[in-house]
């Protein structure tokens, strides 16, 4: 397997881990009753982000989310020949995690997908700007301070599970249009892909400009 390929397979198996222990926990939550708690959700999306920044950031750079592979893209850290497939790998192994998640528990009505508590107009803001701080301190880690994997992994899985405390409740704290393909369109609730997709893209375009700001003569141009 090429350098290419293994770096497509890392960000399948990534986003594959990320949306099979993140929404399984939605699906366990739902299923036992609340046994695991919102609070509980929250710290497993944390930590899985964790891990799979530290099992696979040395291979792919773990982006496992199409909105942080544009912010890369865009920030002039990422080959523009390379977005399309990071996307599809990401999006392929988030569909196959809500697949297999449907096949072990089909009772699960949700699958983990992420909707709108109110009306989708705060719930785009929300997205944005939760995107926004997510990709703003990704960019600090990798770029600003070059942070090894599992320090990086452990600062953004916080920044994760932190956003996910304070917006699931509104949201689902998606940040991530994958993360929320993957359950969507498994579980045939497609109507707010559009905010899911237009959000996260948004607020990581924003956060981009944002740390151009803020650290002036770094390595992003």
């Amino acid at each position: 397997m090429n350098v290419r390929a293994r770096r497509w397979a890392a960000e399948v198996l990534g986003t594959f881990g990320l949306v099979f222990a993140g929404t399984g926990a939605v699906v366990a939550n739902e299923l036992s009753g609340g046994a695991v708690t919102h609070i509980g959700v929250s710290i497993v999306f944390g930590a899985i982000v964790m891990a799979m920044v530290v099992g696979f950031g040395p291979v792919s750079g773990a982006h496992i989310n199409p909105a942080v592979t544009i912010g890369f893209w865009l920030a002039r850290q990422f080959e523009g020949r390379e977005v399309v497939p990071y996307i599809a790998s990401q999006c392929a192994g988030a569909i196959a995690a809500s697949a297999t998640l449907h096949l072990l528990y089909p009772s699960s009505k949700s699958l983990g997908v992420t909707l709108p508590i109110a009306a989708p107009a705060p719930a785009f803001a929300m997205e944005v700007l939760l995107t926004m701080i997510l990709m703003f301190v990704i960019l600090a880690c990798v770029v600003g301070h070059r942070l090894a994997a599992f320090a990086a992994g452990l600062t953004i899985g916080m920044t994760v599970g932190l956003c996910a405390l304070f917006g699931g409740p509104l949201t689902g704290a998606s940040m991530n249009p994958a993360r929320s393909l993957g359950p969507a369109l498994i579980s045939g609730q497609l109507e707010f892909q559009w905010l899911y997709w237009a959000a996260p893209i948004i607020g990581s375009s924003l956060a981009v400009a944002l740390y151009r700001t803020v650290w002036a003569g770094t390595t992003v141009d």
